[in-house]
C-alpha cells in the first residue's frame, strides 16, 4: 500500500491540485449531513472501496411506510488509520470529527472544522485512488465533471 495522491494529469492541476479540487467540489453549498451522504453514496462512492462509507439514517413512520431510507444523520468514512465522522448537530449544522484508529480501536478523537474534515476526506479518497486502478478512473471521471 502506498500513501501517494492521485497521479498528476487527471485535472491538469497535479496531485495536490486534484486533492484541493475534490475538497472544493465537496465544500460547495453543503450544509447538512444528508448532502454529504448523497455525494458520498452517489458518484463519489465509485471512487471508494466497498465498506469505506457508513451512513446512519433516522426514519420517521412516513419514511417507513413509503419505503424511503430516511434522513442521513451520521456519516463515517473509514480511511487508513483514521475515521472521519460527520453528525447532524442537535441545534442544526454539522459536527465533524477525526478519529485515529489502530486495529479497529479509536485511540484519539478531535473535533475539526469542515474545511479540515474535507481536506482529510480528499486525501483519503486520493490515497484510495492511488492504490486501485478502478477507483482512480472513477475519481478522474468525477474531477472532469
Amino acid at each position: 500500500m502506498t500513501n501517494q495522491p492521485v497521479p498528476g494529469g487527471d485535472s491538469g492541476l497535479g496531485p495536490m491540485g486534484d486533492v484541493q479540487l475534490l475538497a472544493a467540489m465537496l465544500r460547495s453549498d453543503q450544509a447538512e449531513v444528508a448532502s454529504y451522504a448523497r455525494v458520498l453514496s452517489g458518484a463519489l462512492a465509485q471512487a471508494l472501496p466497498p465498506g469505506m462509507v457508513e451512513i446512519d439514517y433516522q426514519r420517521s413512520v412516513a419514511d417507513r411506510l413509503a419505503g424511503r431510507p430516511g434522513r442521513a444523520v451520521r456519516l463515517v468514512v473509514h480511511g487508513e488509520n483514521r475515521d472521519l465522522e460527520l453528525r447532524q448537530a442537535p441545534k442544526g449544522g454539522i459536527d465533524a470529527e477525526v478519529r485515529q484508529v489502530v486495529r479497529g480501536v479509536a485511540i484519539s478523537r478531535r473535533s475539526v472544522g469542515m474545511d479540515d474534515w474535507l481536506q482529510a476526506l480528499a486525501q483519503d479518497v486520493a490515497r484510495a485512488a492511488a492504490r486501485d486502478t478502478a477507483a482512480r478512473q472513477a475519481l478522474e471521471r468525477l474531477l472532469r465533471g
